[in-house]
């Protein structure tokens, strides 16, 4: 009997451990090149790597919504997503919409998003935020909501 707990403890303590490198939590992400972040997660989505939001995840880095399966992906109570029109550097530096990459980021995006997208006007320069109840409708809670929060970088 001893030798069967035993034997049983230590099959769950190696479990565990693997569960555990089985996450990737997104904080504090202002985004980025677009190219960056398909391949980064493309590799996520192969990896099977479960994905918390739990922060800002804004511009490029929310391509995760639709290259992660939805089941793989969780939030927080602090999940907020920030979605914009892409971007070029124009002749003179400044930042000019391309229609094209514009099309493309929000092609990628489930319905559930591009309809609210859509019911907010678009993508446009102009930054708009998806957070609380419309954000946590869409997505599944993360049942460790208070220990990926007590986690968070300051």
């Amino acid at each position: 009997m001893k030798l069967m707990t035993g034997l049983l403890a230590a099959v769950l303590l190696l479990a565990g451990m693997g569960a555990s490198h089985a996450v990737v939590r997104i904080a504090d992400d202002r985004g980025g090149r677009i190219g960056t972040y398909v391949d980064r997660y493309q590799s996520l989505r192969s990896s099977g790597e479960t994905v918390i939001i739990d922060g800002l995840c804004a511009s490029a880095c929310t391509i995760v919504l639709g290259a992660v399966p939805h089941s793989r992906i969780c939030v927080t109570s602090h999940a907020n997503l920030g979605f914009h029109a892409a971007w070029d550097f124009g002749a003179n530096g400044r930042a000019v919409t391309n229609p094209e990459a514009t099309q493309m980021l929000y092609s990628m995006y489930p319905a559930a998003i591009r309809r609210w997208i859509a019911s907010r006007g678009g993508l446009s320069p102009r930054m708009i935020f998806l957070r609380g109840k419309a954000l946590q409708t869409m997505f599944r809670p993360c049942y460790l909501d208070a220990q990926a929060s007590a986690n968070r970088p300051r």
